[in-house]
């Protein structure tokens, strides 16, 4: 479950687990533990769970600063994508991948609450990926993506992709030290999910809007949805791009390209 959103908590009464495997029942006659560590529930306790929400992302901070510096001393450009389930973020890698992987050199770190099915679908198409399974929760955090590099181990000077489990809450929380977040927008979504989740795309520096192949079949005006988005996020870059007919492509991999030579010239 996640400790800040509390989703997957438990009703009064039921079994509630927590990520270290520990359970106990709530039943808030008496609200007694048979365990101690520490732990947010989803339901309020004051002050107390504000503490500990700020202590999480606090230390979720530190080690993102960690992963922040070693991407810097190996000239790796991270980017973080994130999205709600089925925008299309995996197509969109699978593309990248099959099209760019003799110019460009990629790897994906792979979130997903469970299975490695995206995880075999990137090495299909060619790039090294990482599979980081989260359970019950539903971003990933620092400390995954930590583990997840030393497995991968990207070259230096690399890109490195890192697939964020589909949730438009959560995921932009959490710094994971990568160097700009993306959010991709489906047509088939709606434009105003950037009203809808303003914290999501106020994080991100760039919103793609991805399978434009659909317009013509779908109620999606572009133009509202990135009024939207620079309403919560004036500075926001957007491209548009279909994963499945590769158009817009070509713009995605500029932007790409800018914020690599940009991570390359930082002393």
């Amino acid at each position: 479950m996640c400790g800040i959103c509390g989703c997957g908590a438990a009703a009064d009464g039921e079994d509630h687990v927590h990520a270290d495997g520990t359970r106990h029942r709530h039943g808030h006659g008496g609200h007694s533990h048979d365990h101690d560590h520490d732990h947010v529930h989803g339901h309020g306790h004051g002050p107390h769970r504000v503490d500990l929400e700020a202590r999480i992302l606090a230390k979720n901070d530190e080690l993102a600063a960690r992963n922040r510096a070693w991407f810097a001393g190996r000239r790796i450009l991270a980017i973080n994508l994130m999205s709600s389930p089925g925008a299309g973020k995996t197509s969109l890698l699978e593309r990248m991948i099959r099209d760019w992987g003799r110019d460009l050199a990629l790897s994906v770190l792979e979130g997903d609450q469970a299975t490695a099915l995206d995880r075999d679908r990137i090495r299909a198409a060619g790039a090294p990926a990482v599979q980081l399974s989260t359970g019950t929760g539903c971003h990933l955090d620092a400390e995954m993506v930590a583990r997840g590099l030393r497995e991968l181990d990207p070259a230096d000077g690399s890109v490195v992709l890192i697939e964020n489990v589909g949730n438009l809450v959560c995921p932009a929380l959490f710094d994971l030290g990568e160097h700009a977040k993306a959010v991709i927008l489906s047509v088939t979504e709606g434009e105003d999910k950037p009203l809808k989740y303003p914290h999501m795309f106020a994080a991100s520096s760039v919103m793609i809007v991805n399978k434009i192949d659909l317009l013509p079949h779908v109620d999606f005006d572009v133009a509202r949805a990135v009024a939207f988005a620079r309403t919560v996020n004036p500075g926001i870059d957007m491209v548009e791009v279909s994963a499945k007919t590769g158009q817009g492509l070509d713009r995605w991999r500029h932007w790409l390209r800018h914020e690599a030579k940009a991570v390359h010239a930082s002393p």
